[in-house]
């Protein structure tokens, strides 16, 4: 059982970004949508709240209204495992939203996503410290990770 949900506020598109994220990202399915009635609120048949699984990782969402917006103080870390996967997922979050610097992007609902291959962890915590620097160097200089520009900054003698 997951114990922890991440939690999701909208301002009446919450339907249509759940259908975003689970038609963009593998492994993924609506559980739930719940709807206003007559009377409510919000017009018949609006979502009040949904729970949809990415990447078999749980989440809710909840039409609260304009109160709240997002921040890139939280943001979703995609671990990708190819530049291919990068490449996909870069593109489909990004569109309608913002591409920003060293693998981050802000999706058409202001949701703040990483699009990172594991391999820049590991190159970045590499014993030798000049190694280290110079991958830092070559990602502080892209906006989509590039795995191969980050090896050829490691590999450089």
């Amino acid at each position: 059982m997951q114990k922890i949900t991440p939690f999701l506020w909208f301002d009446g598109n919450a339907e249509e970004a759940v259908n975003f994220y689970t038609s963009t990202l593998k492994n993924s399915r609506i559980v739930n949508m719940s709807r206003y009635g007559e009377g409510a609120p919000a017009p018949k048949g609006t979502v009040i709240s949904a729970t949809f699984i990415l990447e078999g990782q749980e989440f809710m969402a909840l039409n609260g209204g304009p109160m709240f917006t997002f921040s890139p103080a939280i943001s979703f870390f995609v671990k990708c495992d190819t530049q291919e996967e990068i490449d996909t997922l870069w593109e489909k979050l990004s569109a309608g939203g913002k591409k920003e610097r060293c693998g981050w992007l802000k999706d058409k609902f202001g949701v703040s996503w990483q699009i990172i291959p594991p391999v820049l962890g590991e190159m970045l915590q590499d014993k030798d410290p000049q190694r280290a620097q110079r991958v830092m160097q070559a990602m502080m200089q892209m906006d989509k990770i590039d795995i191969q520009k980050l090896k050829q900054a490691y590999d450089q003698k």
